[in-house]
């Protein structure tokens, strides 16, 4: 294909999504570990947005955002048990509508049952995934299935194993449009041997690196976990490396768009009792870096933004227009990002959290209710992060701090009204309770589980060429 012809197409567009990744693995924002040098000059390359939150620090609520555009009760997925609805229009079938070539790849987690019925496939021309990825597979041993539903084992470390399938469909389609969503498991623990199996290089390699401030004075799993954490994060890194090599030598990497970004971070069993579902930065921030056509090079965005606003940016730098009941804010442009973000929270507990630049206020309700109806709330927690990026000091019951609160308060309110329809009551902290340095568990995790290797019939192995 000439240069012109290059030229005159729409961009390829690839999507590089982890599971579980904190914001701050990256040696950009302030790891000093070494864990991500490709990702580093990624940021440099393009743009990095420093404060991006999930819209909900649960894995399918948040995939459904990010694939939808809208917020997890507006895509009716509110929890890990939900499907997406297929009426719901979808990247995928967006990019496909447009004549794209599209692609799948990874964990899928918004369908019924393994493997995913291709009418919940939602738009994918090239499909190899896992609904629960985490239940088919471990460090090295990765099952997912094909466009028939045929289980195909990858070989070798399982990020190694996505890349390598998502290196193969980049290869076939070099010569057209294509947009590709890349799902890796790395950074999730293994639920049945809760560990995070890292790649037999790197087992060892981080057990002094550097712990954040909230892990090391919270306590949790981090003196046992941090370290293959780490290296499942570096692994990550490496396979982006890897991709990016390909676009290089394929010549597209001027033509495609590459976002990075993750579903939600991880806490360590420091707020509630698992690893994520809590609304503190350790849970909702991760990392957001995109680059290629139309993507500002060297731009560092400090405002907070949400990964719910993904697809319309992805869609605008496309060219492609955008379906009515998705969100409208890109990021693209400083001018249309708010000064907040609004967060919600399922499952261990249902709450409603707004992130600005300098605040955290975060509310909560009777687990008894309907997490996507839910209108009566209780003030838990209020930090200052532009001074306690950890979240270590709770000021929801100072006084000194009333009239910040009475403010988030208003401003939460107007936001739950906005985004979920409801006119919301909010109990303002006095004496309910202590306040907490972390939100403490009132339930205990139940029917989140699946069955691992579940899959039925022959399967074929995949070789890596």
């Amino acid at each position: 294909m000439t240069d012109g012809g290059r030229a005159a197409r729409r961009p390829n567009v690839i999507v590089f999504f982890t599971d579980q990744q904190r914001a701050d693995t990256l040696g950009v924002t302030g790891n000093p570990s070494g864990l991500t040098p490709n990702l580093d000059r990624m940021a440099g390359r393009g743009t990095m947005f420093e404060a991006a939150c999930a819209s909900n620090p649960v894995c399918a609520p948040s995939r459904a955002a990010v694939l939808t555009g809208r917020y997890p009760t507006e895509a009716g997925v509110h929890n890990n048990l939900m499907p997406l609805d297929p009426s719901i229009p979808t990247l995928g079938q967006i990019y496909q509508e447009a004549g794209y070539r599209t692609g799948y790849i990874g964990k899928w987690h918004l369908g019924s049952t393994n493997p995913v019925p291709r009418e919940e496939r939602q738009g994918y021309d090239h499909w190899l995934a896992s609904n629960l990825l985490e239940f088919t597979s471990d460090a090295y041993r990765t099952v997912v299935y094909d466009d028939d539903g045929t289980p195909v084992e990858l070989p070798g470390y399982r990020a190694d194993g996505i890349t390598d399938a998502a290196i193969r469909f980049i290869a076939e389609s070099s010569d057209e449009p294509f947009f590709l969503f890349v799902s890796l498991l790395e950074p999730h623990h293994q639920n049945e041997t809760d560990n995070y199996p890292a790649p037999e290089v790197y087992e060892k390699a981080f057990k002094d690196a550097w712990v954040p401030p909230d892990l090391a004075a919270l306590g949790g799993t981090a003196p046992q976990h941090l370290p293959g954490y780490y290296g499942q994060v570096k692994r990550l890194d490496e396979c982006m490396g890897r991709l990016r090599d390909v676009l290089v030598s394929l010549e597209i990497d001027g033509d495609t768009i590459v976002t990075y970004t993750s579903d939600h971070g991880a806490h360590f069993k420091t707020r509630n009792d698992e690893y994520k579902r809590s609304c503190h930065d350790a849970s909702i921030r991760v990392p957001l870096l995109m680059e290629g056509p139309g993507i500002a090079a060297g731009r560092r965005v400090e405002s907070p933004v949400c990964t719910v606003d993904l697809a319309p940016t992805l869609l605008e730098a496309s060219g492609l227009a955008r379906p009515e009941g998705m969100r409208d804010r890109s990021l693209l442009r400083d001018h249309g990002l708010d000064e907040d973000v609004f967060i919600q929270v399922s499952e261990a507990e249902t709450g409603r959290a707004l992130r600005t630049r300098r605040w955290k206020y975060h509310v909560v309700a009777d687990l008894e209710g309907d997490p996507a109806t839910t209108d009566a709330y209780r003030e838990l927690e209020l930090f200052d992060v532009s001074i306690d990026p950890y979240e270590l000091d709770n000021l929801i019951d100072s006084e000194g701090h009333r009239d910040v609160a009475e403010q988030l308060r208003a401003r939460l309110c107007s936001r739950v009204l906005e985004i979920e329809g409801i006119e919301p009551s909010i109990i303002k902290f006095g004496g309910q309770g202590r306040p907490l340095r972390s939100v403490e568990p009132t339930v205990r995790l139940s029917g989140l589980r699946g069955e691992r290797f579940g899959h039925q019939g022959p399967r074929r192995t995949e070789v890596v060429r």
